[in-house]
């Protein structure tokens, strides 16, 4: 089968690969329908992601149909649409029970699909702890409609979640790109007062403002002061920080009103300093970490019933054979480009 494989840092390529086979009851093959590109591909190819396997096939995010199952496999059957969790976890670690399942501690726990194991930029994937790792696709979602559900909604999912949002708050998330706006389009959920995004980008900007109108869009020169105008206590109650660069990292903190919730989403990649004397007084509560995917199944109810849709981010589609032309647009942000989809 063809799969884009790691093949040393700065190297992917597309390869000919044999097609997964079981190896554990637990397992299960997928035909893979429909992949993304993510910009933690990206980070394994530059060389950001050091447990990232030489040889692995990259790829975290996609859905497919089920091929085979092993025989502890329950929660799926050959021929069911499914989503796969860009996570791998055991369920039944101390982690995994407590909802914890970016910590499970099983040898591939966390993410392995592309990073430690061969991924899902392939015709095939085999899915480890397919029983927790897969969730059907209802009838009325598409494909497109689902993609997401196991990597970019699931982190916007648990961002929502972890950052304890009422119903008067104003909220802050910086970056307006992919997953940016799989966290707002799961923040929107919570019903909030206000919900700012920051941007850079002013394609994107304009991409937020058309597809987002809940929300109100400002550029990061303007967000201090954009943000203290919309909330009632000097700053934003909760801010999401989506976008990974040392100024966003720098505009979670200033915008925050004191005693507020930051939760770090991004990936970055080098260390970020935190300026005690600077911040000293304003007793912020930072939330970070991975993505705990265990709501998958919440999220496809959302999008079944259209209380979430994130097609739009779907930009450009092209076949696995073309694959490196994809990662080149991708790469260059050109075009117009949101997010690459990969049909095997």
């Amino acid at each position: 089968m063809l799969a884009y494989t790691y093949i040393k840092q700065g190297e992917f390529a597309l390869s000919e690969k044999p097609k997964p086979q079981l190896q554990d009851a637990q397992d299960a093959i997928v035909r893979v329908s429909l992949a993304s590109i993510c910009t933690s591909d990206l980070h394994i190819k530059h060389g950001s992601v050091p447990r990232a396997v030489p040889g692995i096939t990259v790829g975290h995010e996609m859905v497919g149909v089920v091929e085979e199952v092993g025989a502890a496999v329950t929660n799926v059957k050959p021929g069911d649409r499914v989503t796969v969790n860009v996570e791998t976890f055991c369920g039944e670690c101390f982690f995994c029970q407590h909802g914890f399942v970016n910590n499970c501690t099983d040898k591939n726990g966390g993410w392995a699909l592309g990073c430690r194991i061969d991924g899902g930029q392939a015709e095939y994937v085999r899915v480890p702890y397919a029983n927790q790792g897969l969730n059907r696709i209802p009838d009325t979602v598409t494909d497109e409609q689902a993609l997401f559900t196991g990597d970019l909604l699931a982190t916007g999912f648990w961002a929502a979640r972890i950052s304890d949002i009422h119903p008067e708050d104003t909220v802050l998330i910086l970056g307006a790109g992919p997953t940016g706006l799989c966290t707002l389009a799961c923040v929107l959920q919570k019903q909030p007062k206000c919900v700012i995004v920051c941007e850079k980008d002013e394609a994107r900007r304009a991409f937020a403002k058309a597809h987002y109108p809940q929300a109100l869009v400002v550029s990061p020169d303007k967000v201090l002061d954009f943000t203290k105008e919309h909330s009632a206590h000097g700053g934003a109650d909760v801010v999401l920080e989506v976008a990974g660069t040392d100024e966003t990292f720098r505009l979670a903190w200033e915008c925050a009103r004191p005693n507020a919730i930051v939760t770090i989403v991004a990936l970055y990649d080098k260390p970020q300093t935190l300026p005690l004397p600077d911040m000293y007084g304003k007793n912020l509560i930072f939330k970070t970490g991975g993505v705990d995917g265990c709501d998958c199944e919440e999220i496809l109810r959302l999008i079944a019933d259209g209380k979430i849709d994130t097609t739009p981010l779907i930009t450009h589609t092209y076949p696995l054979k073309e694959i490196e032309e994809a990662y080149r647009l991708f790469e260059s942000r050109a075009d117009g480009v949101m997010k690459v989809a990969i049909k095997p």
